[in-house]
């Protein structure tokens, strides 16, 4: 109802106010509506199907986020070429292995790859590298006189330098220090026998192997060296292991060997150490001693073709 004054009549000013109001209304509306002269400018571009993000306008809705892209998988670890299996193999006497993942620390093995043997000269790997890691850290640097007499310990296992080598380093200290920096836990010492009586099992070689390839045993000035020689052994010592690969792939493995003939026990204790790109491994046997040094060379291989994988 319109306002009106004492008289009973609508004010003429009332009037006009309701008047321009009601104009106001019918303007805003002409602007609304598409296709009127009136058309605003934003009501004719939503009408054409234009939005803000189609001019380019910024949207102030938060809480539409571009997708982050999903990362890419891990590759797969390349898979050792040896596999755990329980070997049935006929060898006459005892025999053990052990396999380390070089990645991963995992080891795997025979049940019995904690029961030891005597290395014979596979400990020269050790008696080398531990000459070497102590010469770097007292800052010096062996002769080529020197370096030649280690060539012959790894490449031709001689018997005299090694002896003399294992004088120079503190014989049995020697090896006290092998199951410390190694973490060997199987292994022992021995005290007043020799370097070729010192004990490890295959779990132990193959962590001594690992000790060699991470630099702990020789140290980073000398690791390359050691293992480049280990890669050059030959003659009688060069067996086992790295003969179940292809030559292109053996040639690139490291290895030390040992072979004895115990007349006190009458047996013969064969060991093989190898060291791969992503892996060592480490097999031991003992068996009658009529049979020859060649019967556990050549078992030790097949153990180690036993094992491999099929890829």
């Amino acid at each position: 109802m319109a306002a009106r004054d004492r008289s009973g009549e609508t004010s003429p000013l009332r009037l006009i106010a309701i008047a321009a109001v009601l104009v106001g209304l019918v303007l805003v509306s002409l602007r609304l509506l598409p296709g009127s002269p009136f058309e605003s400018t934003a009501a004719a571009q939503w009408g054409r199907g234009e939005s803000p993000a189609a001019r380019g306008d910024t949207l102030t809705d938060r809480s539409v986020r571009p997708l982050s892209p999903s990362p890419s998988p891990s590759p797969e670890p390349e898979p050792l070429p040896f596999e755990a299996k329980n070997l049935n193999l006929k060898i006459d006497g005892w025999y053990a292995w052990s396999v380390l993942d070089r990645r991963s620390g995992e080891i795997i093995g025979s049940d019995d790859m904690a029961e030891t043997s005597t290395t014979a000269s596979l400990i020269k790997s050790w008696v080398v590298a531990d000459y070497l890691r102590r010469t770097a850290d007292a800052g010096q640097t062996p002769s080529d006189a020197k370096l030649d007499d280690l060539t012959r310990i790894i490449r031709d296992s001689d018997n005299t330098r090694t002896e003399q080598l294992y004088t120079q380093i503190g014989r049995s200290a020697s090896i006290k220090r092998l199951l410390s920096l190694c973490e060997l836990t199987d292994s022992k010492v021995s005290t007043d026998l020799g370097w070729s009586r010192t004990e490890l099992s295959p779990r132990d070689t193959a962590r001594l192997g690992n000790c060699i390839a991470d630099g702990t045993a020789a140290g980073p000035k000398w690791t390359k060296w050691l293992l480049d020689e280990m890669r050059q052994v030959r003659g009688a010592g060069d067996f086992g292991i790295r003969k179940a690969f292809p030559a292109a792939e053996a040639k690139k493995i490291a290895i030390k060997n040992g072979w004895v003939d115990r007349t006190r026990e009458q047996e013969i204790h064969v060991n093989c150490l190898a060291i791969g790109d992503t892996w060592t491994m480490g097999v031991m046997l003992q068996y009658p001693i009529n049979k020859g040094y060649e019967y556990g060379m050549d078992n030790c291989q097949k153990i180690a073709e036993a094992l491999r994988t099929s890829t």
